[in-house]
């Protein structure tokens, strides 16, 4: 996770509708959270107000080495919109922040295990 930048936040809507985008993210060590960040308004996005209304998000990090080695991580967890924390994620993002904490990883192609396992957490 710590060579990814790119992952797929998925959220779900008022109307019961999933909706997933592409996001910056990093993993915060101190915090044991997945923190997602953004330019342009990112409180002002769907994400956003979805994450306000149900406190839940999934985010997958995942990558293809070559040669052709499909591998990635799904954490789903709840989620909070907070104020502050962004530009940690990267210093010219907004200042808003998504943090995930997780509840369940899901991985695949990890270590060389091409069908890893979920681990339920807390």
């Amino acid at each position: 996770m710590q060579s990814q930048r790119l992952g797929r936040l998925g959220t779900v809507g008022a109307d019961g509708q999933p909706h997933v985008v592409p996001v910056t993210f990093r993993y915060n060590p101190d915090t044991d959270t997945i923190d997602i960040g953004g330019h342009g308004g990112f409180a002002t996005r769907k994400k956003w107000r979805d994450v306000q209304a149900s406190g839940r998000a999934t985010i997958v990090i995942d990558d293809v080495p070559p040669p052709w080695q499909p591998r990635g991580v799904e954490v789903r967890g709840s989620a909070e919109a907070l104020a502050e924390g962004g530009r940690s994620v990267q210093p010219s993002f907004d200042p808003e922040l998504i943090r995930i904490t997780p509840r369940r990883i899901v991985s695949w192609g990890i270590e060389g295990n091409p069908t890893s396992g979920g681990r339920s957490v807390a």
